[in-house]
């Protein structure tokens, strides 16, 4: 391979991109040494099986990706704001949209979601750690091994271009023979199986290691929203990952599993993908459901109004959601009654997530509302998510779905549900337990300007999009001409895509600030909130709790403040703890290596790798690290220097 194929040339941006890399690959190192953190790093980030850090490390990652993506969304909305516009090629154009797809939705809502979760779901079952620790911080490597390995594809090679779900014939050689489809075949595969474990991991979390008394029906709706949303992680992501080896096996080894001839099926992709696309989709959206039931909750001064109503719906969603992939692909062939039949299943899901509409809304009904920059988030959230799910409805009609499924209608739709559902969600979790994890609040005003800046910004961008659907604009069209009239409507959703942005930078510059001069919390419950996280210190200690508390009853944490009596009485016990250990770290880097050779082929590395990774696994199968113990005397020094509850 020539080094003009190796490294994606002739863009000034992919220029600027190399120079960006350079610099900051420089300047990283050097800050290390100048400031002598190498040590810091390695003992607390790197080599961490903390539940806590490896959450934040994640919604940091998730950050990052938040910005990438948003560049490849501005540059979409900058190519289609006027007509004939030749800021890009067709080219560049298709590898943007398919890598804004991916990174949005795998490696930016999914890590962020993922990351909350190992933030507050050991803390709201009353759990020192999750079940296994160890594997904990190899899902987070490998996920990132996976995010690394798909963003250096824009300047090693060039990136996929087959748009986020990769259908064939289009992603096969003989119209993708770049390595781009390569990357996104192995970056998927990698972060998926760091994601398929993070799923059975936090199963045996939540059903082994709650606090004692608290039964299923006492648990915390987000931690309900945890549990059903791993399982969906345990028999989707392994779909996904079969389909990611068939298609490297079609594209680097000659079969012909998605081909169109002999004997293969490129509509087999289509339904492997969205077997696990469906369910991905609500993999992000019930977190989110959970982080709002948790704020609406909190900020209305009421307990969530239908509990059960709330988790049996939860549960009816995640059912029906492996019942509904055939929508994706109505126009594609199949029957009047295969079409029927996913129509129904489609329309069904609406009756669930109505429900938990309702709930919402009750639990406000007569609440005394604080208008914090969590809540606003949620109740923005309840009136544009229901302008994206009635759309929904509309695209579940097979029929009508004929005229819609191609268009700017479907993307309106698609953005209208995932980032009210998931976006909007992840960054009210962000504020509502950012002082949980640092012991300060993220700045109000700030929060809130952000906040208005996204909302406003947000419809701004998208409502147009319905409008130029239902006028004919399709989906992926780079360019159109003047006599069109789509025009004047994109020009308006490029200006609320910079709104988008400048909300998105003062989400990110509220974090300096807050560092600076917000006030420390004291108290370890700021928001005077429901649930078990807050009874514990802030920033919480290593341990989690100095007594695992015991639990009556729903909101436990509630009633023994108005009670007034403590969930942390009796003498306190030595704790076990698991080892830092630098085997995830040096796992993740392996498999980036790995994935990076298989892209291009070059087998003999790549199986050195591959010998590597088993290798560290033989390690750890004869290495004793059994962790260590805490001491009293190390956990009395700590509550008694610790501000927060009173011990």
């Amino acid at each position: 391979m020539k080094w003009d194929e190796f490294f994606v040339t002739g863009e000034p941006m992919i220029y600027a991109s190399m120079v960006a890399i350079v610099l900051v690959s420089i300047a990283i190192p050097v800050a290390l040494t100048y400031f002598k953190k190498w040590g810091y790093l390695w003992r607390e980030w790197l080599t961490t099986v903390d539940h806590k850090k490896i959450g934040v490390m994640y919604i940091i990652s998730a950050l990052l990706m938040l910005f990438r993506g948003g560049v490849d969304a501005l540059l979409m909305r900058a190519q289609t704001a006027i007509p004939e516009n030749g800021l890009l090629d067709a080219q560049h154009y298709n590898e943007i949209f398919t890598t804004h797809g991916v990174i949005m939705i795998l490696f930016m809502a999914m890590p962020f979601v993922i990351g909350l979760m190992n933030v507050v779901v050991p803390l709201q079952i009353g759990a020192r750690d999750v079940a296994f620790p160890r594997l904990n911080a190899v899902s987070f490597w490998l996920f990132f091994a996976g995010a690394m390995l798909f963003n250096i594809s824009f300047i090693i090679g060039g990136s996929p271009d087959a748009g986020w779900t990769a259908y064939f014939p289009l992603s096969s050689l003989e119209f993708s023979p770049t390595v781009g489809n390569n990357y996104y075949s192995l970056a998927l595969q990698i972060s998926g199986i760091g994601t398929l474990m993070t799923g059975i991991n936090f199963i045996v979390t939540i059903i082994k290691m709650r606090a004692p008394g608290m039964t299923l029906m006492k648990m915390p709706m987000f931690s309900w929203s945890i549990l059903i949303t791993n399982v969906i992680i345990v028999f989707a992501f392994p779909v996904l990952t079969v389909a990611l080896a068939l298609m490297m096996l079609d594209r680097q080894f000659g079969t012909q599993f998605f081909a169109m001839q002999n004997g293969g099926m490129d509509m087999l992709w289509a339904n492997l993908f969205w077997v696990w696309g469906h369910p991905e989709v609500y993999i992000v959206i019930l977190p989110a459901f959970g982080i709002y039931s948790e704020v609406i909750s909190t900020f209305a001064r009421k307990n969530l109004y239908g509990y059960k109503s709330m988790v049996f719906s939860m549960i009816a969603i995640s059912v029906l959601s492996f019942l509904v992939w055939v929508h994706h692909f109505y126009t594609m062939g199949h029957g009047v009654m295969v079409n029927s039949v996913f129509s129904i299943t489609t329309m069904a899901i609406a009756v669930p997530t109505g429900v938990k509409i309702f709930n919402w809304l009750f639990t406000l009904r007569k609440g005394k509302i604080s208008f914090t920059t969590p809540m606003l988030y949620a109740l923005a959230f309840i009136p544009i998510f229901t302008i994206g799910g009635v759309t929904g409805v509309m695209l579940a009609m097979a029929s009508a779905d004929y005229q819609y499924h191609n268009t700017m209608f479907l993307v309106a739709h698609f953005h209208y549900v995932l980032i009210p559902g998931t976006v909007f969600a992840v960054i009210a979790g962000y504020h509502y337990w950012f002082p949980k994890v640092f012991g300060f609040r993220l700045n109000e005003k700030l929060g809130k300007l952000a906040f208005w800046f996204i909302a406003i910004s947000f419809n701004v961008t998208f409502f147009p999009l319905f409008i130029l659907g239902l006028n004919g604009m399709t989906r992926r069209m780079y360019t159109y001409s003047a006599s069109t009239g789509f025009g004047p409507l994109n020009m308006l959703s490029a200006i609320g895509a910079c709104g988008l942005a400048i909300g998105f930078i003062l989400l990110v510059y509220n974090i300096y600030y807050s560092v600076r001069y917000s006030p420390r919390d004291e108290t370890g419950d700021p928001w005077d909130a429901r649930s078990l996280e807050w009874s514990t210190h802030s920033p919480v200690p290593v341990y989690n709790f100095a007594k695992v508390p015991e639990i009556h009853r729903l909101d436990e944490f509630w009633f023994a403040k108005k009670e007034k009596r403590s969930l942390a009485e009796g003498a306190f016990e030595p704790i076990h703890m698991p080892s830092n250990n630098g085997q995830p770290f040096i796992m993740g880097v392996i498999f980036f290596f790995l994935g990076f050779f298989m892209v291009f082929s070059l087998w003999i590395p790549a199986i050195i790798s591959g010998i590597a990774i088993l290798g560290t696994m033989a390690y750890r199968s004869f290495e004793r690290d059994h962790g260590y113990y805490i001491s009293v005397e190390e956990i009395k020094k700590t509550e008694n220097t610790t501000r927060g509850e009173a011990m």
